[in-house]
């Protein structure tokens, strides 16, 4: 998938967790900001092992570093793209935000986390749903995907994901907004402080 599927999945999928948890916490406002770009770092996260992924386009010499990282990672969808991947990415992003803290000790480190984790397991759902699939239980090197026929799956970048997938994440959200409109409304009201 590009990067802008991964963005939208992955905020679609942080809304969707926060609207159905069975109680929602009060936040402030600086929280729910930080939230949000968490969840955002977290749907781009496992493509750090792409010496091409957006996040090294955007450093001046971010080339060089990911075309190391990527061989120290094994490669593109390797150990970032699987459960291991999600657990080695939860710990940096821990040991970050433990770092980070102290500097902005108002905001709620475990939300933000959440909402870090969230954002790297839409985005190993949606590269599930590519031709390439996921290892999702390296070290078993089997690419999970779905569908299981191979050639039925999406191709990264191509039609089907221009003119399907991402139109149809912009549409169900659409459709969520419309329907839970009250709902959501009251959720911002009360929960944001």
């Amino acid at each position: 998938m590009t990067a802008r599927t991964h963005d939208l999945a992955a905020i679609t999928g942080l809304f969707c967790v926060l609207f159905f948890l069975p109680s929602l916490p009060q936040v402030t406002l600086g929280t729910a900001i930080a939230c949000l770009l968490a969840n955002q770092l977290g749907g781009i996260a496992p493509d750090i092992d792409q010496p091409t992924a957006p996040f090294w386009r955007n450093l001046p010499v971010g080339g060089f570093f990911g075309k190391i990282i990527t061989k120290m990672l094994g490669g593109h969808r390797f150990l970032t793209h699987s459960i291991i991947g999600v657990v080695l990415l939860g710990w940096l992003a821990k040991l970050l935000l433990v770092f980070i803290h102290p500097l902005f000790p108002r905001l709620d480190t475990g939300y933000i986390w959440w909402a870090f984790i969230i954002g790297v397991f839409s985005h190993l759902i949606m590269d599930s749903f590519t031709r390439e699939g996921v290892p999702w239980l390296l070290p078993i090197p089997i690419k999970f995907g779905f569908p299981p026929i191979r050639k039925l799956r999406i191709v990264t970048g191509k039609k089907m994901e221009n003119f399907v997938v991402f139109p149809g994440i912009i549409v169900f959200n659409l459709a969520f907004c419309a329907l839970y409109y009250q709902e959501l409304l009251a959720l911002l009201h009360s929960h944001i402080i």
